[in-house]
């Protein structure tokens, strides 16, 4: 598997402002089935600190909103997080940054990691991985969910979910694969 460069903030910040919905986030009836499965993968009905890492324009975040009393969403585009912002969410802090260069300090008992993984090198996907396990709480776990059809971005959903899993095993050894169809989704825990 070669070494492909992590895509650059520039990317989707392009997408962004060409169309603040590129993937149809609000509309997508694939999406919302997804958002329900996401939210149903969640062991906890509340967790103290959230991590999301690619918010996007913020509609998964609204729903994790619900269940964490605070949550940290991070996204690369300046205009994607203009726009999750304007959600005026009390419980939310949204933060342009672009993991794992720029990764937040804290602990967090949840991290979400939906539909980012595959924009990764190899070798970004590894330090994220670290880095995740270093702020997660010790009752944290993390939560991946990654679409499996032919990308042309550095990894396939598979190959992320499988790499970032194998990473973090040592500590969190239990991977609960809770869908597996046109999407993975899945849990890791201690």
């Amino acid at each position: 598997m070669p070494d492909r460069s992590s895509l650059p903030a520039s990317y989707f910040e392009a997408k962004y402002q060409a169309d603040i919905d590129p993937w149809r986030f609000r509309t997508s009836a694939y999406e919302q089935q997804k958002y329900q499965a996401t939210l149903g993968a969640m062991t906890k009905a509340r967790y103290r600190h959230g991590l999301e890492i690619g918010c996007s324009i913020g509609v998964l975040t609204t729903m994790l909103a619900e269940r964490c009393e605070h949550i940290l969403a991070l996204d690369s585009s300046d205009t994607a997080i203009r726009e999750a912002s304007r959600q005026g969410l009390p419980n939310v802090s949204f933060q342009v940054a672009a993991p794992p260069r720029d990764f937040p300090e804290g602990s967090f008992d949840l991290i979400m990691l939906s539909e980012v993984l595959y924009y990764f090198s190899l070798a970004d996907l590894d330090l994220l991985a670290q880095l995740c396990l270093a702020a997660l709480a010790p009752d944290g776990e993390i939560i991946l969910c990654h679409w499996l059809g032919e990308t042309d971005y550095p990894l396939t959903g598979q190959q992320a979910s499988d790499r970032f899993a194998a990473a973090v095993r040592p500590r969190l050894p239990d991977r609960a694969i809770l869908h597996e169809g046109i999407y993975r989704l899945e849990r890791l825990s201690g």
